[in-house]
């Protein structure tokens, strides 16, 4: 290798920190793998850091890092669209490669700092972003390219994945299974981008740009979390021969659009997304040549997260002067179709004051339900699953049943 290649890591946080760390611990390895000696040159922070083992590299103003040329990349853990946004964009401008496990930064903005980064000769990369730890996008570009891709679907979120694991196999309820989610580290003070399905959705619309080649902008998939599943759902759903997960999805459709959405769904038992429990992350990718390839690992946590990070910094500097060619381009309105135009069949949990004559009613309006039954369910409670159709057609014979109280509404999944 020519000499020393310089890296900055902007925001000393939980994931900048374990990169530092790594960098730091590791740099002989690195530069094995790297064929480089990378060195750990500028940490950006608000403010001085004297008990961290980088407190010498620490600056607090970005154009020392931005003017310094030999800087060759910056790995960005600052986290959100303000300053990180920033950053990123000047560090690109500058002719510097990108790092990040910035799942908000990518999904909002990824179509604009890819080309931003094309036009100065540089990578942004950021395999941390999805996932944690599990490689996925590298393979989803790469291996996959030859595929036609026809659809992603995946459990994206270790935390929501946990609390419905505790659901399901302790029945625990939401609220305790959560506090046990905080408790273990696996949720934030503030769980609401997981919890309802915010973080989900940022991934599914990265694996959805990679995948079909066109930017999807989270604001245009219909997201839905896990707040409203009841420990009944759970049970009613065990009943028939399921489980519910909260399951990002994104497919191509035959018109050149594409439909995506987060969502709990039901999965039959078999499935194989129906076994992936706790912080485990698993992305299930069908192909025209290869069927259905299923990438599996721990989605939560600093450490997977920080080596996928790092594992991005060795490739950039291994493959300097070859090219990768790796993104998506921009996409024109109405990319994404609207999901109430989508087939699907649902499983709805609703209290009704003559349960009898509400299950008949709901026959004559379904032509054919599935009754589910459930040990402790109060008297007045029914809970059915629908024939698939549309979920624009379903709502409406929904609505048209009187004496009904809906308490839950959940998709069932084909696979």
């Amino acid at each position: 290798g020519a000499g020393m290649k310089k890296l900055a890591i902007l925001g000393p946080g939980v994931v900048g920190g374990s990169c530092a760390e790594i960098l730091l611990r590791d740099a002989d390895l690195l530069e094995r793998n790297a064929g480089e000696q990378l060195e750990l040159s500028y940490v950006l922070a608000r403010r001085a850091l004297p008990d961290r083992p980088y407190k010498d590299k620490v600056v607090t103003d970005f154009s020392v890092i931005e003017h310094d040329a030999d800087v060759f990349l910056v790995i960005e853990t600052i986290g959100g669209c303000g300053a990180a946004l920033e950053y990123v964009r000047r560090a690109l401008a500058a002719g510097k490669h990108v790092v990040t496990a910035n799942k908000q930064l990518i999904a909002e903005h990824g179509a604009e700092l890819l080309a931003l980064a094309k036009a100065n000769g540089v990578s942004l990369l950021f395999e941390a972003s999805v996932g944690g730890g599990i490689p996925v996008l590298h393979p989803l570009s790469q291996c996959l390219g030859a595929n036609e891709i026809y659809e992603v679907r995946g459990i994206l979120n270790g935390t929501t994945n946990f609390i419905l694991t505790r659901m399901i196999e302790d029945q625990m309820s939401f609220e305790d299974a959560l506090r046990l989610a905080q408790e273990n580290g696996y949720a934030e003070k503030d769980p609401t981008a997981d919890i309802e399905g915010i973080d989900a959705c940022r991934k599914i619309c990265i694996l959805a740009s990679l995948a079909f080649g066109k930017h999807v902008y989270p604001d245009g998939v219909y997201t839905e979390g896990i707040t409203k599943i009841h420990l009944r759902d759970v049970e009613y759903i065990r009943a028939w021969g399921g489980v519910i997960k909260l399951l990002g999805r994104a497919k191509r459709l035959q018109n050149g659009r594409i439909s995506a959405m987060v969502s709990p769904a039901v999965v039959d038992r078999h499935s194989q997304l129906a076994g992936v429990d706790d912080v485990f992350n698993a992305i299930l990718v069908r192909g025209d040549a290869i069927g259905d390839v299923v990438f599996y690992g721990r989605g939560a946590g600093k450490m997977p997260t920080a080596s996928a990070v790092v594992a991005d910094v060795i490739d950039c500097a291994k493959h300097l002067n070859r090219k990768k060619l790796f993104g998506w381009g921009s996409s024109e309105e109405g990319y994404v179709a609207d999901y109430r135009d989508m087939r699907t069949a649902l499983y709805i949990r609703a209290q009704a004051s003559k349960p009898d004559q509400a299950l008949e009613a709901a026959r004559k309006a379904f032509g054919e339900i599935t009754a589910l039954h459930c040990e402790d369910a109060p008297a007045d409670e029914i809970a059915f699953i629908t024939p698939q159709d549309t979920e624009r057609e379903l709502q409406a014979k929904l609505a048209g049943i009187n004496g009904l109280t809906l308490q839950s509404v959940i998709r069932m999944t084909d696979y």
